[in-house]
C-alpha cells in the first residue's frame, strides 16, 4: 500500500510541476519592446520564432544573456555550409540578432560569445542554443517595417533586405 501512494504522490507531483512550467510566461511587452526570460531546456530559436509569430513581430534586433547549450557554426565560403561546433554548459555573455522574415517564417540571424568556468570565451554564428543552467534573458527592440531575408548569389547566404 506505501509503494501505491508514493508511486500516485510522485504521479501527482509530476503533474503539478509540467504544469506549473507550461503556465510560466515566456514574454512581456515593456515601453521599448518585449523582455523574454526562457528556462532550462527551451529551445531558444524556436521561443524567439514562436515570439515573433505570436506577436507578429514585422521586424527586430535582439540582445540577450544567460547559461545555454550552444552550437556555432563558422561559415565556409568555398562549401557555402557552415562548420559546427559544441559547446556544454557555458555561459551566453552575449547574444545579439535580428528577427526578419523569409517565405512567411520567422528568419532569425544570432551572433553570440559563450565563456567556460576558465573564462575562456568563444563566439561566432549561432546555430543553435538551448538554455541549460537557470536563464536566458532576451531584450528585443521591434522595428516597424517588415523585413525580408532573401538567399544572395554568389555569396550564397541569406542576406537582409532593406527595401
Amino acid at each position: 500500500m506505501k509503494s501505491i501512494c508514493l508511486i500516485l504522490l510522485l504521479v501527482i507531483c509530476s503533474f503539478t510541476i509540467n504544469a506549473q512550467s507550461a503556465d510560466t510566461a515566456r514574454y512581456l511587452k515593456t515601453p521599448t519592446g518585449y523582455l523574454i526570460v526562457l528556462r532550462q531546456g527551451d529551445d531558444v530559436f524556436k521561443e524567439i520564432e514562436k515570439f515573433a509569430v505570436a506577436e507578429k513581430i514585422p521586424s527586430a534586433n535582439f540582445t540577450g544573456m544567460g547559461f545555454v547549450n550552444a552550437c556555432f557554426g563558422f561559415f565556409d565560403f568555398k562549401t557555402k555550409q557552415y562548420k559546427p561546433k559544441d559547446f556544454k554548459e557555458v555561459e551566453m555573455a552575449s547574444m545579439t540578432g535580428s528577427i526578419a522574415w523569409q517565405k512567411e517564417l520567422p528568419s532569425l540571424h544570432v551572433h553570440g560569445v559563450v565563456t567556460d568556468a576558465n573564462f575562456k570565451a568563444w563566439g561566432g554564428h549561432l546555430l543553435s542554443a538551448t538554455v541549460s543552467t537557470g536563464s536566458l534573458e532576451i531584450t528585443v527592440i521591434v522595428h516597424e517595417k517588415k523585413l525580408e531575408r532573401k538567399m544572395e548569389e554568389p555569396l550564397g547566404a541569406n542576406v537582409l533586405q532593406l527595401q
